[in-house]
């Protein structure tokens, strides 16, 4: 039947996943929680609330049985009427029917603030903890996930959790204490009415057990593809200049229409198989409302029981089945939240960052000396044959001296400064800062002394003041603007609207690349660090614009180690050591001249560079 039912769709959705109700072939991550063991670490945040959670639950249990009263009372009202017993007025048991409603509406409004109260606690926990969590994940995790995708779990999943714990938690515990109290008074009412109402239980088991088995994966699915579809758009949003440049806004778009129709496909299947369950549910309930109609009336016709207990009964029929459908209808979102939270704990159970060791000494000084014995280091690691990035590396720098990183493109220079920062460690070998062992040292304390200044300069959402001031917190009004004119950026902040206190927007936006790379420079400037890291620096700044920051930069490196990594040699001609690489290898070193004399493959690089410049130097050359 199910077949035939999706047989027309079928071409719009992968065949393994219509039979295992699945992803198609994906082997599940050993970390992704089972349903006992995501509840259980769900119970974990909500046990933080414990006491105010207690009494969430006690006020269900008043609800619950308040709502078993009211139906009591009813059937007590009819019979004593049909009895012709005037003892109790008809007055009494409205006004205590009403008091009955009454409190239960009350009960249940104030269980729903509390219960919203604890909910809201324990996803702020959850999303606190998954964004600390993030930052303590180490740089490869993030080389390998869309950001949009990280962002959504941290968005999207717990808000999904969030959503459940807010209605249906309650909803679902007070449908099992409604169940449970409806089935004992029932027995106790009737035994055999009691048994043709469960007559209905098993087919209600069967169809759910069917149903579960397809949506629970499609649901998973579902916030997959949703997490691909806001990485990619996250993605295309931050590349709008690049995809508008080369005219690929059409490709971009059909791209989007994939993942807008992966979702579409696991969401309509989600949906529609889960659509079932209250058609089912109401079916299964006329039919139970029907038996104990029918066989009741037979029953109070020939008066083994009273018509009071029929009316009585066919309400707790009705009141049997509503738990089960509420419960029916909040599976869907129930198995929604249990997808999100699988995929925060994920996160959450990600390898971290490898913790300092206990005995890593803080560093309150720095020299910088620094020494690289040995250094091996690969990416891919776990890839049987895949190539050392760096192998081999064996260099040491003196304290303040001006060490030259130079190389063909992915020769290793990036990736030696990342050992040094330790983003990673090595495979092989050892780096020492001042004598020891950098793994010794604890990274928040190694990087304090540190500061960058990188190709593609950063900048976040605020002031340029609060901009260059992240380089050091505690840094006063005056020692920002002396940094901003050290680094020679103070001219052109000054002639902005609003001067130090502009608004920039998302990355920096509302000022050119070569300003943001001047606001790197003096944020790297007010760090004051032991250690600075010139990567590319002044690549995005116009020639005179960099004449005038080099005086700056040769302040800042004064007494200071100093990395810098060119492509343009001619801006290294002055560094006390000179590195030279090449596909991993550090093939020469020395300072300019002794390199020029050795003829190596770093004379190759200049020379080739003079020509090329004579070469853009010749009339009709200059575009």
């Amino acid at each position: 039947m199910f077949k035939a039912f999706v047989e027309p769709f079928r071409h719009e959705f992968p065949e393994s996943l219509i039979k295992q109700g699945g992803s198609a072939g994906r082997k599940p991550k050993a970390k992704a929680k089972n349903w006992s063991g995501t509840l259980g670490r769900l119970w974990h945040y909500l046990a933080r609330r414990k006491g105010k959670l207690m009494l969430v639950l006690l006020m269900v249990v008043f609800s619950s049985g308040l709502s078993l009263l009211g139906p009591y009372l009813l059937g007590v009202a009819v019979d004593n009427y049909l009895e012709g017993s005037g003892g109790r007025p008809w007055a009494l048991f409205l006004t205590g029917l009403g008091l009955v409603y009454a409190g239960s509406s009350l009960i249940g409004w104030l269980q729903n603030i509390w219960m919203i109260e604890v909910a809201q606690e324990t996803v702020y926990r959850m999303r606190s903890e998954l964004f600390a969590k993030l930052h303590r994940l180490p740089i490869p995790y993030y080389g390998k996930r869309q950001q949009g995708e990280i962002m959504s779990r941290v968005t999207n999943d717990i808000e999904n959790v969030s959503s459940t714990l807010n209605s249906s938690a309650i909803q679902i515990f007070s449908s099992v204490l409604t169940l449970v109290g409806t089935v004992t008074v029932m027995l106790l009412l009737s035994p055999l009415l009691t048994l043709l109402t469960f007559l209905i239980v098993p087919l209600m088991a069967i169809g759910m057990r069917w149903i579960t088995r397809r949506t629970g994966p499609l649901y998973k699915q579902r916030q997959r593809d949703l997490g691909n579809l806001n990485g990619y758009i996250e993605e295309t949003l931050s590349g709008q200049r690049i995809i508008k440049a080369f005219s690929q806004e059409e490709r971009v778009i059909r791209e989007f229409r994939e993942r807008n129709k992966a979702i579409r496909q696991s969401g309509f299947w989600a949906q529609t198989i889960s659509g079932f369950i209250p058609k089912l549910m109401n079916a299964l309930n006329n039919l139970s409302f029907a038996l104990v109609a029918g066989v009741g009336g037979i029953l109070a016709i020939r008066g083994t029981v009273t018509v009071g207990v029929i009316i009585v009964f066919v309400e707790y029929a009705r009141q049997f089945t509503r738990p089960l459908n509420d419960l029916a209808n909040q599976w869907n979102t129930l198995l929604s939240a249990m997808a999100g939270a699988e995929r925060v704990f994920e996160v959450l159970d990600e390898e971290e960052e490898s913790r300092d060791e206990r005995e890593a000494a803080t560093l309150k000084e720095v020299k910088g000396a620094v020494s690289f014995k040995g250094v091996t280091f690969s990416y891919g690691k776990e890839d049987e044959g895949e190539a050392d990035t760096l192998e081999g590396i064996s260099f040491t720098a003196e304290p303040g001296d001006m060490i030259a990183l130079v190389g063909p493109t992915g020769a290793g220079k990036t990736t030696l400064i990342q050992l040094l920062s330790r983003f990673y460690d090595p495979d092989k070998g050892t780096i020492t800062l001042d004598g020891r062992d950098i793994t010794g040292i604890t990274r928040d304390s190694l990087r304090s002394h540190m500061a960058f200044v990188l190709q593609d300069s950063f900048l976040f959402q605020g002031t340029i003041r609060e901009n260059i001031r992240f380089g050091r917190l505690s840094a006063s009004d005056a020692e920002v603007e002396e940094a901003a004119k050290l680094a020679n950026a103070h001219s052109f902040i000054v002639r902005l609207e609003g001067g130090y206190d502009k608004m920039l927007g998302v990355g920096g936006e509302g000022i050119s690349q070569g300003q943001k790379q001047l606001l790197a420079i003096a944020r790297a400037i007010l760090a004051d660090p032991s250690i600075l890291v010139l990567d590319e620096a002044t690549s995005s700044i116009d020639t005179v614009t960099e004449i005038k920051i080099q005086d700056g930069l040769q302040r800042l490196m004064q007494g200071r180690t100093s990395f810098v990594i060119a492509h343009r040699l001619g801006t290294v001609r002055q560094a006390d050591k000179i590195l030279v690489l090449k596909e991993g290898r550090l093939i020469e070193q020395g300072t300019h001249e002794s390199l020029l004399r050795q003829g190596g493959f770093y004379n190759q690089l200049h020379n080739g560079q003079i020509e090329d410049r004579e070469a853009e130097a010749e009339p009709g050359n200059g575009g």
